[in-house]
Formats: C-alpha cells, structure tokens, sequence
C-alpha cells in the first residue's frame, strides 16, 4: 500500500506531454511497459523535438519506398523479355480490340481475333513492301542527285567566309582510314554482328511471345481479369477494379491516339516531302511515323534526317523548306490533333512529359523514352481516381490578407 502512495505523486508530478500517449491505459499495462519510471520506452521520448521525430518518420518512409522501387527495376532488368512482350502484347490489344468488337459483332469472336490480327500484319508487311520499293525504284536517281548535293555544299563552304576547303584527295584519306579502322577492329566488329544475330533472335521470341498473349487477351481478356480480381479479398476488390479500369482507359486511349496522331503525321509529311521534290519522300514519311512513338526525341531526329536527304539532294533552301514543314507538322499535333484525338486521357503537363522522357531514356534508354509517358499517365491517372482530393483553395484570400500586412508595415514605418 505505501509503494501505491508514494507512486501517485510521481504520476502527478510528470510533465503532461509525457503522458499524452498514456491516457486510456490501465495502470497494470503502464507498469509492465516501463512506462512509470521511463516514458521513452511507450514510444515517447523527452529528449527529441517534434521537428526531428516527424524527419526521422519521413526519412525512413521514404527509404523503403525508394528500396521498394529499386526492387521493382531489379526484377523488371531480369525478365526485361518478358515485360517489353507483356507492354507490346497490351499495345498490340489497345489497337486491335476495337476492331475486333466491330467483327464480333457479325461473326464469333474466336473469327474476328486471328482475323484482325493478319489484316494488322498484312498493313505492316505491305507498308514494309512500299518502302522498299520506292527506295529500289530511287536508289540510283538519289545517289547521283547525292554526289551533285555534297558537291554543291562543298562548293557553298569554300566560298563562305570560313573558306572550309575539301578536296578528293581529303576523301580518298577519310575513306583509307575508315578501311584502316575497320581492319584493326575486324574481331570487334565481328562480335558485335554476332551479338547482333542474338538480338535479332530476341526480338523475334518477343514479337512471338507478345502475338501469343495477344491472342488470349482479345479473346478472354475480360475474362482473365475478373478471374484475377476474384482471387483478391473481397474489400479490395472495387478499388481493383475502378483501379484497373482507369489504367485500361488511359492506356488503351494513349495508344490508340498515338498510333492516329503518327499515322496523320506521316501523311502530312510525305504531302510535304512530294511537293517540295524530296527524294525518298515514302520511307522518310515512314520515319516520321516511327519517330511520333518517341515523345520529345522522336519528330526532331526525323525532322534531321530529312532535311539532311533535301540538302544533299535539291540544295540549302530546299532543306529549310522541309525543316520549317515538318516543324509546322509538330505544331498542328501538339496543339490540334493531341487534343482532339486523346482529350483528357492524357492530362500531363509538358514539363512532366520532358521529365519522364529524360529519365526514361536515362534508365533504359530508346525503350525507357517509349514506354515512360505511357506508364507514367497509367500511374497518375489510379492515384487520381483512388485518391481523397481535397477541395481546391482559393489562395486570392491570402493574397489580399498579405496586401493588408504589407500596407500596415509601410503605415508603421512611415510613423517611425
């Protein structure tokens, strides 16, 4: 009885603030816990400011989760075949699941499937087949109008104030030290073509892979994915599924719209490139169709190759009347059909885009810069769904407050 005694004091004289975390808890489960004689061990420590617990909080927090993403690219590196067959097969799915529902529609789905998929192939194979050609059918009218471009701009740089002069005898050296390279880095440059070969033998297991799971998810896709949602606890099943269907539809929605918005921009182009007599104009509308994938990286690159080809084929003026058209091009996407064709389903600011480009093309380079923006708008568009968004708030409020401050403190001063 007297320990009883003579402990109530020493509750009553603690400081309040060690004692907060207590309140509710029954005497017996103070004691066990130390909490009497050191209030430390509750989880409360006297000694430590706020600021610096609530740092040490978000310190660690934020170290596992960078942990966490670390992980996440670790095993991504490891099945990189996997996960680039996984990404295509969804693109391949985005594309193609519209048409196959139009199909469906007059014949069973397990018809419209494999028939869609050989029309897509036959558009490519044939688009392939037209680019060859044309390249055959000028390859001897472009090498002749290329020696007379080169010749022409040699000339041009000679009689600039540079007066940069180049003559056969500075070519012939240029391609005897090219042969000279070449022949001391034959072993290196034979490794690599094997290298090459198993690259080569990659890409095909993927498109393999990817065509195969294309297959199932324009059959079952549906299917497979209410299955795997079944398997989750039944709590989190909606998030899942409001989740997923907002991933789908951004997705789904970037791909569709960049396929449209390449497709638009290589047939501008080759209008372009035939008015203006460029050689090639096909296999670089091509390029600027490939080149619209790339966020940022892609149009410009393809925008150089064919001012490069106009240069060395029709001369110095030619070539800036193709930069500034495709240039126009860039600007008749971003600010018509991008918002015309994806609408809202891509809502990222420029400045994220050349962020996430930049840091895609930093970890994983021409693939990191493709699939960055895609991944990127999935991500942010289930964090806005599942989300609790708080009201905006109207900061004009604190800004007269601030006026108001600011006046009174001249008022002061001017008393002083």
């Amino acid at each position: 009885m007297a320990e009883r005694e003579d402990a109530a004091p020493l509750e009553a004289e603690r400081p309040k603030a060690s004692t907060r975390h207590l309140i509710g808890a029954n005497p017996a489960a103070k004691k066990v816990a130390g909490a009497r004689r050191n209030p430390s061990v509750v989880g409360y420590d006297e000694d430590a400011p706020h600021w610096l617990r609530t740092a040490a909080g978000w310190s660690w927090r934020l170290i596992v989760v960078v942990i966490a993403v670390g992980l996440v690219f670790y095993a991504t590196n490891k099945v990189l075949i996997l996960f680039i067959a996984v990404f295509l097969a969804l693109v391949f799915t985005a594309v193609l699941r519209p048409l196959v529902n139009i199909l469906s529609r007059v014949m069973p789905r397990g018809v419209a499937t494999p028939l869609s998929m050989v029309f897509a192939v036959a558009v490519f194979a044939g688009l392939l087949t037209y680019v060859g050609l044309s390249v055959a059918g000028q390859w001897e009218d472009l090498g002749d109008q290329f020696n007379n471009g080169i010749g022409e701009l040699l000339d041009t740089l000679e009689d600039s104030p540079l007066h940069i002069t180049v003559t056969n005898a500075d070519v012939q050296e240029w391609i005897a030290s090219a042969q000279e390279w070449v022949s001391e880095n034959s072993g290196t440059i034979a490794s690599q073509a094997w290298a090459s070969v198993g690259s080569v033998g990659q890409v095909f297991a993927i498109l393999a892979l990817a065509t195969f799971l294309t297959v199932f998810f324009l059959l079952r896709g549906k299917e497979m994915w209410e299955w795997f949602l079944n398997q989750l606890p039944m709590r989190h099943r909606e998030s899942w599924y409001l989740g997923g269907g907002a991933a789908w539809y951004t997705f789904s929605g970037y791909t569709r719209g960049t396929f449209l918005v390449a497709g638009a921009d290589g047939v501008l182009a080759v209008i372009i490139l035939l008015i203006l007599g460029v050689p090639l104009a096909a296999p670089l509308a091509v390029l600027v169709f490939i080149g619209a994938f790339i966020p940022l990286i892609g149009a410009p690159a393809a925008m150089v190759v064919a001012m490069l080809v106009a240069l060395a084929a029709n001369g110095f003026w030619n070539a800036v009347a193709v930069g500034i058209g495709i240039a126009l091009i860039g600007q008749f996407e971003g600010h018509v059909l991008e918002p015309l064709v994806m609408g809202k389903q891509v809502a990222l600011h420029p400045v994220v885009v050349a962020l996430v480009v930049t840091a895609g093309t930093l970890v994983a380079g021409i693939l990191g810069a493709v699939i960055a923006v895609p991944l990127v708008a999935v991500a942010w568009s289930v964090f806005s769904l599942l989300r609790h968004k708080d009201p905006p708030t109207d900061f004009s409020e604190y800004a007269e407050e601030d006026e108001a401050i600011e006046d009174v403190a001249e008022i002061a001063d001017a008393q002083r």
